[in-house]
């Protein structure tokens, strides 16, 4: 009977459902303890992780029967891909069934970031009624610039289309005469780099984190966004400069950031940098997971694990 080992949260109604009849240890924990995880691959046919399980190194050589990574999401970059390549490990992401999910974390952000109202609950509370301070702008009219055009990306545009925003991309693996880049909502202009930094409201990223792309948006290109503007970030902790964000906001050049992603999680003292930054919000990579998405991201990876598994 092949074992199936989980070692990040999951939903248990898709373990349940999916992979009946298969041998599955369930330990989302199981991702704090390297020793156990290390010794729970041993044997295993199949692991499905999510973002920080290190499948590479010590733990690909752990897993000596190892033929099916499932992965709980679509970024890849904790997966070691040309090993399990040369090993014959096939690997699954969960793709498409959590864009959804992204393309509201960044609308909504966006949204919450312009508006500017919403920290008030203390002060109208006690009393005070700060109605000036608190005028802030609306998304409608507001340029929208998405750098990488892949599919989470593209729900991004439809949802911020919607609303009145225009749009424009930057992808250099989308060819020119791709339908995607007209959809019903409306056409998005695909624009160089340095222009769609330039000329964005808001800058929202859907790059993979590779050599080209780490530090991507640093001191300098964050100096090239308009003054006000806002950045967004729930695609891979390494593409922006952290401590260049928390600068920018603290002269006052970006109006707000919502970073969602982060070079080191969780941050531990790596945090520091974001002590008392105003007009920043921070979540915990959680942009494509909510009940929802997880119940399909789980579903999905469950099922592609056992058609591996389970094929002649």
């Amino acid at each position: 009977m092949p074992k199936v080992v989980i070692s990040e949260f999951m939903d248990e109604a898709a373990i349940a459902a999916e992979l009946a009849g298969l041998d599955v240890q369930y330990d989302p924990g199981l991702v704090d303890r390297p020793g156990d995880l290390a010794a729970a691959v041993a044997r295993a046919d199949a692991l499905i992780v999510r973002n920080r399980t290190q499948v590479r190194g010590p733990l690909l050589d752990a897993a000596r029967d190892l033929k099916v990574v499932g992965r709980l999401g679509v970024g890849l970059d904790n997966i070691d891909v040309p090993a399990c390549r040369a090993r014959g490990i096939a690997v699954y992401p969960a793709t498409g069934a959590n864009d959804g999910a992204v393309a509201e974390y960044v609308v909504a952000t966006a949204l919450l970031l312009l508006r500017g109202a919403y920290g008030a609950t203390a002060r109208v509370a006690a009393g005070t009624w700060p109605r000036n301070a608190l005028m802030g702008r609306e998304i409608a009219g507001k340029r929208l610039g998405l750098v990488g055009f892949g599919s989470i990306a593209r729900e991004t545009a439809r949802r911020a289309a919607a609303l009145g925003m225009t749009v424009a991309a930057h992808d250099p693996f989308v060819a020119a005469d791709d339908p995607a880049w007209n959809p019903a909502t409306g056409p998005v202009q695909s624009q160089a780099l340095d222009a769609l930094i330039a000329q964005s409201d808001v800058l929202s990223l859907h790059v993979p984190l590779t050599d080209q792309t780490r530090g991507l948006i640093d001191a300098a290109a964050l100096a090239r966004m308009p003054k006000g503007a806002i950045l967004i970030n729930a695609a891979r902790g390494g593409v922006v400069d952290e401590a260049a964000v928390a600068q920018a906001l603290r002269s006052g050049h970006l109006g707000g950031a919502a970073l969602d992603v982060f070079d080191r999680e969780p941050l531990d003292a790596a945090g520091a940098v974001f002590a008392d930054v105003p007009n920043l919000i921070l979540t915990p990579h959680i942009a494509g997971v909510t009940q929802e998405s997880n119940v399909r991201v789980s579903a999905v990876t469950a099922q592609a694990v056992r058609r591996h598994l389970t094929r002649d």
